[in-house]
C-alpha cells in the first residue's frame, strides 16, 4: 500500500475514535481568540479551515467571518463539526471531505487559510503549507498553529506522542517551523505562543494507545514531573499529573 494511503487510513482510524472525546477535552478552546486576532479576519472574509477536526476553531471563526469551509479527512470529525455549527446556531459554514496534501480548491479561493493542531500529522508539512498558500488569495492570510518544540526534546517528545496516537508523524521543532515559514515566500510573518495544559489521565482516556503504550506513557510522563527531559514539562496539580503542549502560531501574508 502506498505510504500516503496507509497513513491516511491510520489518521481516519484514530480520529474516528477521537471525534467525540476530542470535543470534550479542556484546552481545545484555548487561545482561539488569539488565532482570530492574529489572522485579522473580518465579516467580508471567506475562510478555509484545513484539517478542521470537530469544528471548534471553524465555529469561532464563523462568528466573525463571512463564510468558513471545514475540510477534513475523517467523516466522523466532519459530523462533529456539523453538530458544533448547529449547537452554536452558525449557518455560514460548509463541510468537505478531503486531503490537506492536495487541497480540492482552485488557486486564490479564500481570503484566509488556517489550520490548528494538524501539522504533526502530515507526512510532508511543507507540501501542505504550499497548498494552503496556493488556495489563499493574494494579500490573504495563512495561519498555522501547532506544537513547536525545542530541538533537544524532539526524539523523546515524538516517541511519547506516537505511543499515544499512532497517526502522529513528527512535531516540528521551533527551528524547523521557522525554516518552513522563512522558505515559504509569505510576507510579514509573525509568531506568537501559548501552552495547552492537559491532565494525564483525561488525555489518555481521550486517546487510543495500545494497553502497553498507555502504561509507557504514564510512566514516562510521571517520572518526568519537575524534571522535564521530555519537553512536556509535567507537574503535579492538586495531586494529579498534568503536562503541557507548547503551541506556536505562525502567520504570513501571501
Amino acid at each position: 500500500m502506498e505510504q500516503s494511503t496507509k497513513h491516511n487510513n491510520e489518521v481516519i482510524s484514530q480520529f474516528t475514535q477521537q471525534a467525540v472525546p476530542f470535543t470534550k477535552l479542556s484546552g481545545h478552546l484555548d487561545s482561539v481568540d488569539l488565532l482570530i486576532k492574529m489572522s485579522a479576519v473580518n465579516e467580508k472574509d471567506t475562510v478555509l479551515d484545513v484539517a478542521s477536526g470537530p469544528g471548534l476553531v471553524a465555529t469561532a471563526f464563523a462568528k466573525v467571518a463571512n463564510h468558513v469551509e471545514c475540510l477534513d479527512l475523517t467523516p466522523a470529525m466532519l459530523d462533529q463539526a456539523k453538530q458544533q455549527a448547529l449547537a452554536h446556531n452558525v449557518a455560514n459554514m460548509s463541510f468537505r471531505e478531503g486531503d490537506a496534501m492536495t487541497l480540492p480548491y482552485e488557486d486564490d479561493s479564500f481570503d484566509t487559510v488556517i489550520t490548528r493542531y494538524s501539522f504533526h500529522h502530515f507526512l510532508k508539512p511543507e507540501q501542505v503549507l504550499s497548498e494552503m498558500i496556493r488556495v489563499c488569495k493574494p494579500k490573504g492570510c495563512v495561519l498555522v498553529a501547532d506544537v513547536a518544540i525545542q530541538s533537544k526534546y524532539s526524539v523523546t517528545f515524538n516517541h511519547i506522542e506516537r505511543l499515544r496516537d499512532s497517526s502522529h508523524v513528527h512535531a516540528l521543532s521551533i527551528d524547523e517551523f521557522n525554516r518552513l515559514f522563512t522558505q515559504s515566500n509569505l510576507k510579514d510573518c509573525r509568531k506568537s505562543e501559548y501552552t495547552v495544559n492537559v491532565e494525564l489521565e483525561q488525555q489518555l482516556q481521550a486517546s487510543f494507545p495500545t494497553p502497553d503504550g498507555k502504561i509507557s506513557i504514564r510512566k514516562l510522563i510521571t517520572d518526568d514531573v519537575d524534571i522535564n527531559n521530555t519537553g512536556f514539562n509535567p507537574e503535579l496539580i492538586k495531586g494529579n499529573v498534568h503536562y503541557n503542549y507548547p503551541i506556536s502560531i505562525y502567520v504570513g501574508i501571501k
